[in-house]
């Protein structure tokens, strides 16, 4: 009995490859570079199962491509980039990673707030060209995590494990989201807003909301201009969640004191991108879950997902429970 053919867009962790080792026929589409476009609508046809280590936007055309295909087991935990309505027709389970990835991700979200406060882009550089020769009271000065208000848009396992890290630096937390989260509140010390109180009260706000319909563009011109002129955005959601060119007015014309970003509108960010000409930005390559642990299991889930949906068993991080009902036209 020959052995289901799965395709993989670059190489997961070790962990991750042992689970799949003589259960499926592998090929990798890249060991770590962006795959070939025309080896991937090449192969699609011939796939009983993908790993997907990147936004490939998987559409209907995709799917319809895809005659075989069974599971898309996504290396990761957002799948904005899916049309699961389309999916779900076609007969496909998606899978993702949720969980592994989120105290990395709120470390980065800390990282991005205490790099933009105390001005760590502007500070290195004049450190590093020599610029740093002699001490003043004056010189060097940022801004206070301890006693500021961290605004929270998204109280799901990130936004909450990104209030826990406040909490230990002395931050009062407001959070806005789709829903109230009572039970989590007196826990964490946490107030809730509706989004345009929460901008006008924050002395930061971190975006820890998933990609949707209701949230892209969620942080426009408008948004920005009710925020403090000394907070900080930080975004480790997704770029989309931000309008990419109103935060750059928003920067360099002093509505706000600057961001801290890990995620944009298009990835990876153009060389000609305004923002990284900006010293109050931060802007780091997308790392929210890079980190030896949560890599690795990240590697464990999709391994497993894709396995266990191959083998006839519901995979334990089904993003698309309504597939199991339906049958590929």
């Amino acid at each position: 009995m020959s052995l289901p053919k799965v395709f993989m867009t670059q190489r997961i962790q070790d962990v991750g490859m042992s689970i799949l080792e003589g259960r499926v026929d592998l090929t990798l589409w890249s060991e770590d570079g962006r795959p070939d476009p025309e080896a991937v609508m090449r192969d699609l046809p011939y796939a009983d199962g993908l790993i997907m280590t990147m936004g490939i936007a998987m559409d209907r055309s995709f799917f319809k491509m895809a005659e075989r295909l069974r599971v898309a087991s996504l290396y990761s935990v957002g799948y904005d980039n899916v049309d699961i309505k389309a999916a779900t027709e076609f007969g496909v389970m998606v899978t993702n990673t949720p969980g592994v990835l989120t105290d990395a991700t709120a470390d980065t979200a800390l990282m991005l707030m205490l790099m933009t406060a105390r001005k760590a882009r502007e500070n290195e550089k004049i450190m590093r060209e020599g610029g740093w020769t002699h001490w003043s009271p004056n010189q060097f000065v940022g801004k206070d995590l301890s006693g500021s208000v961290l605004g929270i848009v998204g109280f799901g396992d990130i936004g909450r494990a990104v209030a826990k890290r406040a909490a230990a630096f002395g931050m009062k937390v407001i959070y806005t989201g789709r829903s109230r989260k009572i039970e989590h509140e007196e826990q964490l010390g946490a107030e809730y807003l509706p989004l345009e109180e929460l901008l006008k009260r924050s002395d930061f706000v971190s975006l820890n909301c998933a990609l949707t319909n209701e949230t892209s563009g969620l942080i426009g011109e408008r948004e920005l201009r009710m925020m403090k002129n000394d907070a900080v955005l930080i975004n480790t959601a997704r770029g989309a969640v931000v309008d990419q060119k109103a935060l750059f007015m928003a920067c360099s014309e002093g509505w706000i004191y600057g961001a801290g970003l890990d995620v944009y509108e298009k990835e990876p960010v153009p060389m000609d991108e305004p923002l990284l000409e900006l010293e109050n930005v931060v802007m780091m390559p997308h790392i929210g879950s890079a980190a030896k642990r949560s890599r690795e299991g990240m590697a464990r889930l999709a391994a497993t997902n894709l396995v266990e949906a191959l083998e006839g068993r519901v995979p334990p991080n089904l993003v698309n429970p309504g597939v199991l009902k339906e049958k590929r036209p």
